[in-house]
């Protein structure tokens, strides 16, 4: 079983999460590792993170998101979790994404999809600053609703 080290980078709260997780499928421009929550039970809202849970989670390196695919420990989908990034830089060694605070939750039904953190993501001023990088983020985060509407990868396992 090959490891990998995930980088989560979140520069604008000088913060970053870093654990490890089993390669699945890797590639210079995708990789998808698997990772178990090892933390406390996380209630947000609209879905709980368990001590246990599975998450299969996705990342590119010419796509501005990731996404998580959460499962129970028992393998029962509880959604999608996806993340608006800068591409993902990805190696033997590790995978490191630079979070950009525009999140997306996608329920296992497909039925409700939540944007997450828009106040956070305007407050960065990115749309004066980078107008660029603010344009591509808000262009991902459309991408990912059509693709989860639409039940296309990574949003067709059931």
């Amino acid at each position: 079983m090959k490891v990998v080290t995930v980088r989560l980078l979140k520069p604008e709260k000088n913060h970053t999460v870093a654990y490890q997780a089993e390669v699945i499928q890797m590639t210079p421009e995708y990789a998808l590792v698997r990772a178990v929550w090892d933390r406390p039970r996380l209630d947000l809202g609209y879905v709980t993170f368990e001590t246990g849970d599975v998450f299969f989670e996705h990342f590119y390196a010419s796509r501005w998101y990731n996404v998580f695919e959460l499962r129970s420990a028992e393998g029962a989908l509880k959604g999608w979790y996806c993340n608006v990034t800068r591409p993902a830089t990805i190696s033997a060694e590790a995978i490191i994404s630079e979070d950009l605070d525009l999140d997306l939750f996608v329920s296992a039904q497909r039925d409700q999809l939540l944007r997450l953190d828009v106040e956070e993501f305007e407050a960065r001023g990115l749309a004066q600053r980078d107008p660029q990088v603010y344009a591509v983020a808000h262009a991902a985060l459309e991408e990912l609703e059509r693709l989860a509407r639409a039940g296309s990868p990574p949003f067709d396992r059931t």
